[in-house]
């Protein structure tokens, strides 16, 4: 009888482990290269649990982040895990578009100090959304420089929404896509309901030209480890617009 106990309760912490390994964290940090790191929250989606992708730059004058966890219960303790891992506040924040998986945090950012950054189109869909809303916003494609990088925001036109804009790191080839570009494995263009479906393919045209020979591309919902994203979701971009027009 004893023996039959003891074997239930391995078995039952066996399963509990096999469990407890299955399960996505709620918050992922995945080095990238040299200082940058890609991090990845979660959140339900049609019933799914989806991953989206962010990413974050550590530089002698503090960290940058770009696009903000779409999980709110993960906008402090990616603070905390960056103090932890790097000893380094975080200084400036960007929105890629006016998505709660991209803006949920900046106002919860803005309170902490954190500049936080949107151009102007995606302010005014944010407010016209009811979203959370940036403090600084930007005219125009703007270079930063923070510590020793320096980076591009760049508006490629429409297609995923009408205010997504993508950020070019032209001396380490990093192109940052955010939602408008799509995984190399992925069979659609994801959610459309904002979408400029016949501009679409022209906005990855120009963001291939601005972004030349890029060797990493961070995409939102998708691997990114795979740099065929950029024309895989040119082509269907391609398909997409041959569609509309039948």
């Amino acid at each position: 009888m004893m023996r039959t106990t003891i074997l239930a309760i391995v078995f039952i912490f066996s399963i509990t482990d096999i469990w407890g390994q299955a399960a996505e964290p709620k918050l992922k940090i995945s080095p990238l290269t040299g200082d940058f790191y890609v991090y990845t929250t979660y959140n339900t989606y049609e019933g799914y649990q989806v991953p989206a992708n962010g990413m974050y730059l550590v530089t002698a004058d503090g960290v940058v982040m770009f696009d903000t966890p779409w999980d709110t219960t993960q906008f402090q303790p990616l603070l905390d895990s960056i103090q932890v891992r790097h000893n380094k506040k975080l200084v400036l924040c960007f929105a890629t578009h006016w998505h709660s998986d991209k803006t949920a945090g900046l106002e919860y950012y803005r309170r902490q100090g954190i500049k936080t950054y949107t151009t102007v189109l995606t302010d005014e869909l944010s407010k016209k959304n009811n979203k959370k809303r940036a403090e600084f916003l930007m005219t125009s494609d703007t270079v930063f420089q923070v510590g020793q990088y320096s980076f591009e925001t760049y508006y490629p036109g429409q297609g995923h929404t009408t205010d997504n804009i993508v950020i070019w790191f032209k001396q380490q080839q990093i192109l940052y896509g955010g939602c408008l570009i799509k995984g190399a494995d992925d069979e659609t263009l994801g959610y459309l309901g904002d979408a400029n479906v016949t501009a679409y393919a022209s906005t990855l045209k120009n963001v291939q030209k601005k972004c030349r020979k890029a060797k990493f591309i961070i995409i939102a919902h998708s691997d990114w480890k795979n740099t065929n994203s950029l024309k895989h979701s040119l082509q269907m971009a391609k398909e997409l617009r041959k569609q509309n027009k039948g």
